[in-house]
């Protein structure tokens, strides 16, 4: 992924990549700048997006571990349950929310999940 183009969301730029994946750590910026990660931990461990990011994956993604996701499911929403975009990706070959490092690095999502990010900050 390469950054192609930035927009301006109320105060905070946010990076769009090529592919309509935007970066959901710019977003979580806009809660907290310093640790926008934990935003998006916060945000994956609610059972309604678990369910929604694996209703995403059925859709989109014919390689989506559907038995993985069932056991990561019936775990979501408890309060020892945690999950990360890395987490999420390993366990069921998820395509819709990825995470990389380096230059241009973040945590990015299919524009879809990213809108429901955003409504959820």
């Amino acid at each position: 992924m390469t950054a192609s183009k930035e927009i301006v969301v109320l105060t905070e730029t946010v990076r769009v990549q090529q592919d309509d994946y935007i970066s959901l750590t710019d977003i979580a910026k806009y809660r907290n700048a310093d640790d926008p990660r934990f935003v998006i931990q916060n945000w994956m461990r609610t059972g309604f997006t678990v369910e929604f990011l694996g209703i995403w994956e059925q859709l989109n993604n014919p390689d989506f571990n559907r038995v993985e996701f069932e056991a990561v499911r019936n775990e979501s929403g408890s309060n020892a349950f945690v999950m990360t975009p890395t987490k999420w990706a390993s366990l069921t070959n998820a395509i819709g929310v990825v995470s990389k490092s380096g230059r241009y690095g973040g945590t990015y999502a299919h524009k879809d999940i990213a809108f429901e990010f955003a409504s959820w900050v």
